[in-house]
């Protein structure tokens, strides 16, 4: 089952969010967090009418996602830059793509124009993924972070979700 996440949520979120930090490169933070920061995280997107959706199965939260905006400037306003993270036993089972569905039918209500994903260049399931989406490789740039010890190469891809020739 996929819902909006509630403050209860946090433990779970905050749990799949330091896997992905303390042991891949998912996203390139390394610092863990507490329940407390996910809860107040996801007020924070709530209120400014930002989705924080989860997966939820047998009464475990087993995956998230959310979209915010792409950069802070009002130029960017109808774009945003989506994050999906499943726990590792969820993965490769259809939660990730039944997320990113529901998250992309948000962002299509909410007349968002286009949603990017930055993600990991070695990353080939998230890449995979946001392909069968139609999401397109816009590029790669190479080195732009550091993890583990060493350089990233970040590929962004894009999702165009409307037809509208102008804002």
């Amino acid at each position: 089952m996929i819902r909006d996440a509630e403050a209860e949520d946090a433990p779970e979120i905050a749990a799949i969010y330091n896997d992905a930090a303390l042991h891949s490169t998912t996203f390139w933070n390394a610092t863990p967090v507490d329940a407390l920061e996910r809860a107040e995280w996801i007020a924070a997107r709530q209120a400014a009418g930002l989705p924080v959706l989860v997966f939820e199965e047998g009464g475990a939260v087993l995956g998230y996602a959310s979209y915010g905006p792409f950069r802070p400037q009002e130029g960017f306003r109808a774009t945003v830059e989506n994050s999906v993270y499943l726990a590792e036993r969820a993965r490769g089972g259809g939660r990730g793509r039944a997320l990113m569905v529901q998250l992309i039918a948000y962002a299509r209500a909410a007349e968002v124009h286009a949603m990017v994903a930055a993600i990991d260049a070695e990353n080939a399931p998230s890449i995979a993924l946001h392909a069968k989406l139609g999401f397109e490789t816009i590029g790669t740039l190479p080195q732009v972070g550091q993890k583990f010890g060493r350089w990233l190469d970040l590929t962004l891809m894009q999702l165009v979700l409307d037809d509208r020739t102008a804002p």
